[in-house]
């Protein structure tokens, strides 16, 4: 890293990263090329919405190319994969895809954080499903792009994360956002908050990113920490007050029916966990 680059705190790191050409995962291009080759001219919005969903780089991507073809006289910002994929066409879509470099997937930090914000978007997409007044979709996308500060870090400055995880590990901070502070001298939500702004992405996204206190939003933010915890160990401890977090965000749906939405759950700890969510949301309240 330059030396200048030491002394940046989260507004010249969102200046320098916004400026940068996107990257996205290897396997969207790959999962693109054998959708076309199964579905041939049958291929949909839904169809490159559903690949791009598996993929924060790609999203990222899609809306802000979407929000600079989109006519100020159309009004409605593009919120959504499916919404974006539609404004630029199979063709457009394709383009961009081919266009955009490739991660590295053998920088381990950056895939294991990428998996993280996958989970929690396909998480976000199943649970906020269960409320007639939620868009399913944005709270999938609040999801998935809340820790794109940190992604980018992997891509473009890896040594700035890895320092927080040594910091971590070495004991020298107790919590993550204050290893990052610690080591990088800000936190990466931060960063991605500044950097979200700089691209103009729509509103409500900004919103349920930053975590404004709307259901919406503390669904997006209950995803990301459950599936943070899930990802640490399906024993985590924590998971059971997740679940009964849950349970009151949606107090239509079964713990049985939260549990099976969680990724990578395997089925034979299913039953206790539900069992000990139970436990936890009676003593919460």
């Amino acid at each position: 890293m330059p030396a200048h680059r030491k002394s940046w705190r989260a507004p010249q790191w969102a200046a320098y990263l916004a400026a940068q050409q996107l990257p996205v995962m290897p396997r969207s291009k790959l999962l693109l090329t054998a959708l076309e080759a199964e579905k041939g001219d049958d291929l949909s919005a839904n169809d490159l919405a559903h690949l791009a969903n598996g993929d924060p780089f790609l999203c990222l991507c899609l809306l802000r190319e979407a929000e600079n073809r989109r006519s100020t006289r159309l009004g409605r910002e593009t919120t959504t994969p499916r919404n974006a994929a539609m404004q630029l066409g199979i063709q457009g879509f394709r383009e961009l895809l081919s266009a955009s470099p490739d991660t590295d997937e053998a920088n381990i930090g950056l895939v294991h954080c990428e998996v993280h914000a996958a989970w929690a978007g396909q998480l976000a997409a199943t649970w906020s499903s269960a409320r007639a007044d939620v868009s399913p979709d944005e709270v999938l996308m609040a999801a998935l792009l809340a820790e794109i500060g940190e992604l980018l870090l992997w891509h473009f400055a890896p040594e700035l994360p890895q320092a927080a995880l040594d910091a971590l590990a070495r004991g020298a901070a107790h919590r993550t956002a204050e290893a990052q502070e610690l080591a990088c001298g800000f936190k990466f939500k931060d960063l991605t908050l500044k950097c979200v702004e700089i691209w103009k992405l729509p509103a409500i996204l900004v919103q349920l990113i930053r975590g404004t206190d709307t259901i919406r939003a503390n669904i997006a933010r209950l995803c990301i920490d459950t599936t943070r915890h899930l990802i640490a160990s399906p024993a985590n401890p924590a998971l059971p007050d997740d679940l009964a977090g849950a349970k009151r965000l949606i107090p239509n749906a079964s713990f049985e029916w939260l549990a099976s939405g969680l990724p990578g759950l395997p089925e034979e700890m299913r039953g206790e966990l539900v069992e000990k969510a139970g436990l936890a949301f009676q003593r919460q309240t």
